[in-house]
């Protein structure tokens, strides 16, 4: 078996086995290959195999964007299921990563005991809510509602500002840089709302699409409380059409502490996980706020990654002057899987629950102290 980079002149097959996986009907796009994008092509002779796809991406941690390879539409052909080219992908993608320098890797699992067996965990989640309409009219009132308008080519840099000033304070949110992400997109949407200030400053904005089952809410994003209510009223002003509105959560101050939610509340929830894939460089890449206010103290990690050879090992994981590094050395008296590194890292899991799972051993109350991270960690875009 070969692996090599997919290019445009295997477009047919790669696209032929993603509907035999997936069977989306959703258009085929343009060009197989894009900027922001590397796929990869498993292959027997020149027969295909099966196929996977990198995108760019960071996500935040600690307010800080860490480069993060978003795996992507890993599909093997019906014939060559059970051969371990799923396995071999992955692999590949590991070293691939590596070297472009994405220090994590994040993946919706449709089959979690493959990607498990590779290090990956379960890390945070994407949400979406469906709110009835009464609720949403049961909601505050803005007592300053401000002007909105529908955006436009020129807003599209003040709009993706807008956005990762919110998620910088949300772990686990893509900073939706280019060329992986392409901001015009957001002018082709149904709803593109603008909210705005006296002095025309941008407060926040309203993204949606209008389908056939109701209002799909795409981001609802804003800086402060008035342009929260605003887009809420914004959202009411549907009243007389919709029934309900499916929202997708990006500000979990929004959906949870301004909606007038029911006890019960209808949910659909997508798992996602992470994987450490460079420790030293995941760790240096990311924010510490909790280590301003820590002593100077040291980890001594044993490494179990097998199929991360380059950070497998005794390595040391050091808080100093407020930063915090990992260096190699130390006596490896906490022995850590790969798979707890990625919800670690996250804050999704504390150690005492990664003990429970068998994923750590010793103890570790410093890798606690560090992380303190508050909410559950999500992610608002899936790929």
């Amino acid at each position: 078996m070969d692996i090599r980079e997919y290019t445009e002149d295997d477009r047919d097959t790669v696209l032929r086995m993603r509907k035999l996986a997936f069977a989306s009907a959703q258009p085929p796009p343009e060009k197989l290959v894009t900027p922001g994008r590397l796929g990869l092509l498993a292959h027997d002779g020149g027969e295909p195999l099966g196929s996977l796809l990198i995108n760019d991406f960071a996500q935040f941690f600690g307010g800080r964007a860490v480069p993060t390879g978003g795996i992507g539409g890993v599909v093997v052909d019906p014939h060559a299921r059970g051969r371990g080219v799923a396995s071999a992908l992955l692999d590949t993608a590991l070293r691939t990563m590596r070297e472009q320098g994405q220090s994590l890797s994040a993946l919706y699992p449709t089959v979690p005991s493959l990607y498990r067996g590779r290090g990956w965990e379960r890390s945070g989640v994407l949400e979406r809510l469906v709110f009835p309409m009464d609720r949403l009219l049961m909601s505050p009132r803005a007592p300053h509602r401000l002007a909105t308008r529908r955006a436009t080519r020129a807003d599209l840099a003040d709009v993706h500002a807008c956005y990762t000033d919110l998620a910088a304070t949300v772990d686990g949110l893509l900073d939706r840089h280019a060329p992986t992400f392409q901001p015009e997109k957001l002018l082709d949407l149904d709803v593109a709302t603008l909210v705005h200030d006296a002095d025309g400053v941008l407060r926040g904005y309203l993204t949606a699409d209008r389908e056939r089952d109701g209002l799909k809410v795409h981001d609802l994003v804003a800086a402060d409380l008035d342009a929260q209510l605003t887009l809420l009223a914004e959202l009411t002003s549907w009243s007389g059409v919709l029934d309900t509105v499916d929202v997708r959560v990006v500000d979990p101050a929004f959906t949870g502490l301004l909606t007038a939610q029911a006890m019960r509340i209808e949910m659909s929830v997508s798992l996602w996980f992470l994987r450490v894939v460079d420790l030293p460089a995941a760790v240096a890449a990311r924010g510490w706020p909790a280590a301003a206010g820590l002593k100077a103290g040291a980890v001594d990690l044993d490494v179990v990654d097998e199929h991360a050879p380059w950070h497998a090992g005794r390595q040391r994981l050091v808080v100093d002057d407020g930063g915090v590094r990992v260096e190699p050395g130390g006596s490896g008296a906490v022995q850590v899987h790969a798979r707890a590194l990625g919800p670690w890292f996250s804050g999704a899991q504390g150690t005492a629950a990664l003990r429970r799972a068998g994923l750590l051993s010793g103890e570790a109350p410093l890798l606690d102290q560090l992380v303190a991270a508050p909410g559950n960690p999500r992610l608002a875009d899936f790929f």
